[in-house]
């Protein structure tokens, strides 16, 4: 037991004046948080009406349109408590460097925050090396080792798709969302964790998929300071989730991708082998690969349906790729596709990087180490410590000087390189997270 221990007052939190009290002294210290004023030199404030919360539910409502209302009433850089944080915004592209190069604005203090309240990862908060070794490994995301990943899911793609064709004589309908979420998941973790063994997999990729997509659903109020606790069943699921990717049931699975194959030898050099935290790094390695290319999917298969020119477009494109290189369509005939020749699909990856234009409300987060004055050429803005810092890309995507036809969509896919000619807006966040509703 530790120097305080709630269990002598179980008996009167639990019955109905206790739960009143916990109540009373959990708005009291929302409000006590909620009490922050502006100091001289800060970007302007804002705080809503909710205490805590703040500005939250604007935000989730209306990302882009939250923002840019802000952007009019108190200009390009403001601090909005969110959730519990206090997070300042800066709008201005300008300014972008200067978040991203200040020592003084840390992103792994961000990230092992994050890691810690939303996977239950501890160890990285107080061991560099462990941390470092880790980051090491996503070499093997790149060069010859992302080539035998993308033959891989070539190939795992065409397995799930011809299980389905074979075994089904009618069409069966589906929603748009759960069809993209079902092969996106399954497609992605035999890619880089392999097979399970035969008799229980598809049991344990659609339980291990439902409860996946269940947890991803709180994602934005896990990140909050809001307690787990008060979350619903979400510490359960997570709990469930991280029990099917210890390094027990992940040995029950047969191929795995070289990189985490090498993630796994590192976490068996700072963790025993039975340790329950292993589960909670793949956990998140999982999440960081998936959660992003599930609404991408979905958005793009929503645009092109909703234009069949622009879906004219790219048949046209594959067709010409596929008698270039000699492949047929049709069941039973394989299409294989290389790294360099996904490249070379202009159209493709149009598609892509105009979905994510038009979807994405990514942000990249910095927490401010210490208290310090961001300098810039229009006006300087000092900064709390423990506050975060965030880049907003999406403010700029509809931005007519930046992109001559910010409102063009998926009808006009021809045009697109003229008007974004190199665009890699898929790399503009470290932190992405697509809703697909």
């Amino acid at each position: 037991m530790g120097l305080f221990s709630l269990e002598p007052l179980l008996p009167q939190l639990l019955s109905f004046p206790g739960l009143a009290l916990a109540a009373a002294l959990l708005l009291l210290v929302l409000c006590l948080r909620a009490g922050r004023t502006r100091r001289p030199g800060e970007p302007p404030l804002i705080k809503g009406w909710l205490p805590y919360l703040g500005e939250a539910l604007k935000l989730q409502k209306d990302p882009l349109g939250f923002m840019k209302t802000l952007q009019k009433q108190h200009g390009d850089t403001f601090t909005v408590l969110l959730g519990g944080k206090y997070i300042t915004f800066i709008l201005d592209p300008s300014q972008y460097q200067l978040v991203m190069k200040s020592p003084k604005l840390s992103f792994r203090i961000f990230t092992n925050k994050l890691l810690r309240k939303v996977f239950s990862i501890e160890k990285l908060a107080t061991n560099d090396d462990l941390n470092n070794d880790l980051h090491g490994c996503y070499h093997l995301l790149q060069g010859t080792s992302l080539d035998i990943l993308t033959e891989n899911m070539m190939q795992n793609l065409k397995q799930v798709f011809e299980l389905q064709l074979l075994k089904t004589t009618n069409w069966d309908t589906a929603y748009l969302l759960t069809f993209c979420s079902s092969v996106i998941f399954e497609v992605t973790f035999t890619t880089i964790y392999g097979q399970s063994l035969p008799g229980n997999r598809k049991k344990f990729i659609t339980e291990l998929r439902d409860d996946f997509l269940k947890f991803d659903d709180k994602f934005p109020y896990l990140i909050s300071d809001i307690p787990i606790e008060l979350l619903g069943n979400v510490k359960s699921i997570r709990k469930k989730l991280i029990k099917r990717l210890t390094s027990e049931h992940l040995a029950r699975t047969q191929g795995w991708s070289e990189v985490v194959q090498m993630r796994q030898d590192i976490l068996e050099k700072y963790y025993t082998l039975e340790d329950f935290e292993i589960g909670a790094h793949h956990l998140g390695f999982l999440w960081a690969s998936v959660t992003n290319t599930i609404p991408t999917t979905f958005w793009a298969m929503y645009y092109l349906l909703q234009h069949p020119e622009a879906m004219a477009v790219l048949r046209d494109e594959i067709d010409h790729f596929l008698q270039s290189t000699g492949q047929k369509k049709g069941s039973g005939f394989p299409i294989q596709l290389t790294r360099e020749q996904l490249d070379s699909l202009v159209y493709l990856e149009s598609t892509v990087l105009e979905v994510l234009r038009l979807c994405s409300f990514s942000s990249i987060m910095r927490f401010v180490q210490e208290d310090l004055t961001l300098q810039s050429e229009t006006q300087d803005y000092c900064l709390r410590k423990g506050d975060l810092v965030a880049i907003f890309p999406p403010a700029i995507h509809y931005d007519p000087e930046i992109f001559e036809a910010p409102e063009l969509e998926l009808m006009n896919i021809k045009d697109w390189k003229l008007i974004h000619p190199g665009s890699s807006l898929n790399t503009t966040s470290e932190v992405h997270h697509l809703h697909a509703n």
